[in-house]
């Protein structure tokens, strides 16, 4: 233990779920004293266990060993000083993060072909790269590191590292490729087992228990998914490479206590106010670690069956399924997600907490013909996803899709005409505050999906640069409530802060029509409007889907709509042809026609989900006090017809 480590900073206990939970199973203060030794504290068996790696599926098996024997010859990926400083010159932290990734899939999938294998050949290339991951100058992803406000510098100060998603995601590697290939390491490389340990202590244990400050503990505001992923991360690494009982102890206590105070964080109902796209690394990140937990402790600390938000944030991804690929997405997180996710830590959060809807939507994402898990998450989920027994056999007949979702928590309703089929119109509403996290500037926004796919849409974000999470975050146009679905008010976009929130917020659930009412006006600059009430909802017997606004008469006003797809005038209002081949959509107003401004999207994310373009579809609602739209299908047979 080095002298900083001896005299940890402290904080006051936190008292929460967890805390109150370890405290009614009777374990609360004897925590420390249940956890297993190193070689048993991993979910995972190492790879002397015979049984369980050579029971890897054969097409799991083929596909990482192809990949990674792919690599053999090429040179490693290298960060590079030029391409760290990008981000304090022009902002790009693309080229610096694309290579620290690349590095790691490819010690990734050493670690598992030497596991799979016991080859002395690809336990040098394993060892090759857990050398370079200790050699590497800094841990830490340079979009996080303080070292420019600490030191006045743009590269990492490697006597004060930071402890970010970066290093915690490399330090749980380390720990993790550890323990799988640990004695056959320590019989080919020894020392190099100590030198992983020499730098978990200097760049992630240390810090951890020196600073206090960290903002992702949640200490002055409330935690955001930092919280559960840098925890999680260093609560494995603490498991396997601390020798020290004392100080893994401390680590062990300090880390249950960060996550408690994430766990508390998380509404009853589950949602996460960053949407879907942040489930995986936030709420997902924090079952991941309360299961380790659970094993390290011989099963005495199972938590998450106990928790109610824990047990509701595991329906999180099957309720806002859209359908197919597509998914409710707010603030930053992608409509169409990439669909390499971690399934299987969903599909043993669900069996855990006895979820069965999330189990069967996890399930649906099991294809027999593909690896049963990959690199790209990260060397821990790889290593439970192709060990789950359960999870290679997992089926299901598909998403359970239901008819009707609220989320008090984060004002958001989600309702469509069946439970269980994506055809028809899906509405989404979303109320909340515009300083949600990673938030955009959208009270009372309106999306609408065609047979699942997304028509009236939220863009979503755009690859991350030094001025996404900057004071110029708003300059960037996809924050911007112009270039969301709601109303510009007499000249004026919403405005972001704690207080532009909506406001009589009332969900209504019916057989025949569900929907959702709200006052907006608060999300706008004060004066701009005295009242401003959006009511959406969509009618089942119709298929319809209306939006009415009232608002204080004499004040006038544009409404905004977001569109992915081909839009072209039509009477009274425009069709749209979706991005994907589903029906064609009517939206109708009463009034002048609208102007469309068609958008290029040259941003490689944005492309990705929705293609070259996105339009907005400008209304001139004048200064009545009353606007109406509505939004219907046009199937084939029906324009035929007309």
């Amino acid at each position: 233990m080095t002298d900083s480590a001896q005299a940890p900073a402290s904080r006051p206990p936190f008292r929460g779920r967890i805390a109150q939970t370890l405290t009614e199973l009777g374990i609360a203060e004897a925590l420390s004293d249940l956890v297993l030794p190193a070689a048993q504290a991993l979910p995972v068996a190492p790879a002397t266990d015979r049984v369980v790696w050579d029971g890897v599926d054969a097409v799991t098996r083929t596909a990482l060993l192809d990949a990674a024997t792919a690599d053999l010859g090429a040179p490693w990926p290298t960060p590079l000083a030029r391409d760290a400083a990008r981000y304090h010159r022009d902002g790009n932290r693309e080229e610096y993060e694309h290579a620290v990734f690349r590095r790691q899939e490819r010690v990734s999938r050493a670690v598992v072909a030497a596991a799979l294998t016991g080859s002395d050949a690809w336990l040098d290339e394993a060892a090759d790269g857990l050398w370079l991951l200790c050699e590497q100058s800094t841990w830490c992803w340079p979009a996080h590191d303080d070292t420019r406000a600490r030191h006045g510098a743009v590269l990492a100060t490697v006597t004060d590292p930071f402890l970010d998603l970066g290093a915690g995601e490399l330090v749980a590697q380390l720990a993790w490729a550890d323990h799988v290939l640990g004695d056959a390491l320590d019989e080919r490389y020894p020392g190099l087992r100590a030198r992983i340990r020499h730098e978990a202590q200097v760049r992630v244990f240390d810090p951890f228990l020196q600073r206090q400050d960290w903002h992702w503990i949640g200490l002055d505001r409330p935690p955001h998914n930092w919280n559960p992923w840098i925890h999680g991360n260093v609560l494995v690494a603490a498991l396997r490479l601390l020798d020290d009982s004392a100080v893994r102890a401390r680590v062990i206590e300090l880390v249950v206590d960060g996550l408690d105070r994430y766990v508390t964080a998380l509404p009853e109902d589950g949602a996460i106010d960053e949407g879907y796209a942040y489930w995986w690394n936030g709420a997902l990140r924090a079952l991941e670690a309360l299961d380790v937990l659970e094993h390290a402790t011989g099963g005495r600390a199972a938590l998450p069956a106990r928790i109610g938000a824990l047990r509701e944030t595991v329906a999180f991804p099957h309720r806002c399924h859209l359908g197919g690929e597509w998914y409710l997405n707010l603030a930053d997180g992608q409509a169409r997600p990439a669909l390499d996710q971690p399934w299987h830590a969903l599909h043993r959060a669900a069996r855990t907490v006895g979820d069965r809807d999330a189990e069967a939507h996890a399930a649906a994402h099991r294809d027999p013909s593909a690896p049963a898990a990959t690199e790209i998450s990260g060397l821990g989920r790889l290593l439970r996803g192709i060990t789950d027994p359960l999870w290679r056999v997992a089926r299901s007949d598909g998403s359970p899709l239901p008819r009707d979702v609220f989320w008090p928590s984060t004002e958001v309703l989600l309702t469509r005409g069946v439970a269980g089929f994506a055809a028809g119109l899906t509405l989404a509403v979303k109320g909340g505050n515009n300083d949600e996290n990673h938030n955009h500037d959208d009270i009372g926004e309106i999306i609408v999906a065609c047979d699942g796919v997304p028509v009236l849409i939220d863009a979503g974000r755009p690859t991350y640069t030094a001025v996404t999470f900057s004071p110029q975050r708003y300059t960037l146009w996809p924050m911007q409530s112009g270039w969301h679905s709601v109303p510009v008010i007499d000249g004026h976009e919403q405005d972001h802060g704690p207080s532009f929130a909506a406001a009589a917020v009332a969900a209504r659930i019916a057989d025949d029509d569900s929907g959702m009412s709200l006052e907006i006006a608060g999300a706008y600059p004060a004066g701009t409007v005295s009242s401003w009430v959006r009511s959406a909802g969509l009618d089942r017997s119709s298929g319809t889907v209306s939006i009415v606004d009232r608002w204080t008469p004499g004040v006038t006003a544009v409404q905004h709509l977001l569109v992915a797809g081909t839009v072209r005038p039509a009477p009274g209002g425009v069709l749209i042809t979706p991005i994907e081949g589903t029906a064609e959509v009517r939206v109708q107003w009463d009034g002048p026609a609208a102007r469309l401004t068609v958008r290029t999207l040259d941003d490689p994310l944005l492309r990705e989900v929705w293609g070259e373009s996105v339009t907005r579809i400008e209304i001139p609602a004048g200064g009545g006090g009353e606007s109406r739209i509505t939004v219907e299908l046009v199937r084939a047979e029906a324009e035929e017809v007309r």
